[in-house]
């Protein structure tokens, strides 16, 4: 066996151009209908997450003084957890809408996989 053509046949093949299989495309169309549901969570809940933190620090009074900042973090700091309350609620209902926008082109694109 020569290993140098098995080596040589390896890094070939990592520069040949790759054939877009039906597999391919099946797994691109299944993250084009997840991913900007993906985005929008991870996004918002960041988003959330800071105003919790903004929020407690009024509060706590590690960021302004007087009752006034304190009532006003701690207003804000349940605005904060209302929005990482209802954060997985959005993603579920955005990532359905998005999924029955692409359903129709995945299941006959996996259909024509499973056929051959």
């Amino acid at each position: 066996m020569n290993t140098d053509k098995i080596i040589a046949e390896s890094i070939a093949k990592e520069y040949a151009p790759k054939d877009n299989s039906k597999i391919v495309a099946l797994k691109k169309l299944d993250n084009k209908a997840k991913l900007p549901a993906t985005i929008f969570t991870y996004s918002f809940g960041i988003a959330s997450a800071l105003v919790v933190g903004f929020g407690m620090c009024l509060s706590m009074q590690v960021l302004g003084d007087g009752l006034m900042h304190m009532i006003f973090g701690i207003v804000l700091g349940i605005i904060g957890f209302i929005g990482c309350g209802v954060n997985y609620p959005i993603y579920r209902r955005k990532i359905e809408k998005d999924k029955a926008k692409y359903a129709y082109e995945i299941v006959e694109l996996a259909r024509q996989i499973s056929e051959q």
